[in-house]
């Protein structure tokens, strides 16, 4: 069962994408949930909403307004043109900034349950033994959340890669840039190439599988009795 040279490029070019935002969410995520998780402030839940946003909300809805804003008469799209970057949408850095919004729920959930589960316990154990809050969060929540930042890290790159509307929205269809797998699908669909269809969707099944497969083997078995 071969894949076409187009078919590997969209395969290489959907997992650097997903890499690349995993990465990035890891980052933002991170102190988001962090602070989703810990904070009593009135606007936690206003904040909490805008962050599953994505989730309820049509992956169209959400291309077409980050279509506008890094257009070339969007803020954005002004920035980067004022600093020689140029324009956003229809490249592999608009995929990239449509795909961090889009997967943003599925890194920034799993880590606040995580650091919710954990209780307040172990941090004023580790404040009693003078450690500061930077560094009770590195040897202490981080540890202890772990199975969290694993559960994140699969389902924001598994989603990445599934990730269809927001990519076609902002990335249109341009071969070796913004044709990831899901759209490459769609292409064969469209030209009734059903057999190439066939293998690249039989591909992104199987990686579909061993990716939960890897999630639920990883997750952490409790505790017998007490």
């Amino acid at each position: 069962m071969l894949l076409s040279p187009g078919d590997l490029q969209a395969i290489w070019l959907t997992v650097r994408l997903a890499g690349i935002v995993t990465l990035i969410l890891l980052l933002l995520g991170t102190p988001m949930a962090w602070w989703l998780a810990r904070s009593k402030a009135w606007w936690k839940g206003p904040v909490g909403a805008v962050v599953a946003l994505p989730l309820v909300l049509p992956p169209s809805v959400l291309g077409f307004y980050l279509l506008l804003v890094m257009g070339p008469n969007g803020p954005v799209g002004q920035l980067t043109q004022a600093a020689g970057i140029g324009l956003l949408p229809f490249s592999f850095w608009g995929l990239v900034v449509g795909s961090v919004f889009y997967s943003l729920p599925f890194m920034v959930q799993p880590l606040q349950s995580a650091f919710e589960a954990m209780g307040e316990r172990p941090l004023e154990v580790a404040a009693t033994l003078r450690a500061s809050p930077l560094d009770a969060f590195f040897s202490v929540a981080v540890p202890l959340a772990l199975p969290g930042f694993l559960t994140a890290s699969i389902l924001t790159f598994a989603h990445t890669v599934g990730e269809f509307g927001v990519v076609l929205m902002i990335g249109g269809n341009l071969p070796g840039v913004t044709r990831v797998a899901s759209v490459q699908i769609y292409d064969h669909v469209e030209a009734m190439e059903y057999t190439d269809a066939h293998r690249l969707s039989a591909v992104m099944l199987v990686f579909s599988f061993l990716v939960l497969l890897a999630m639920y083997a990883w997750r952490p078995k409790p505790k017998q009795g007490a």
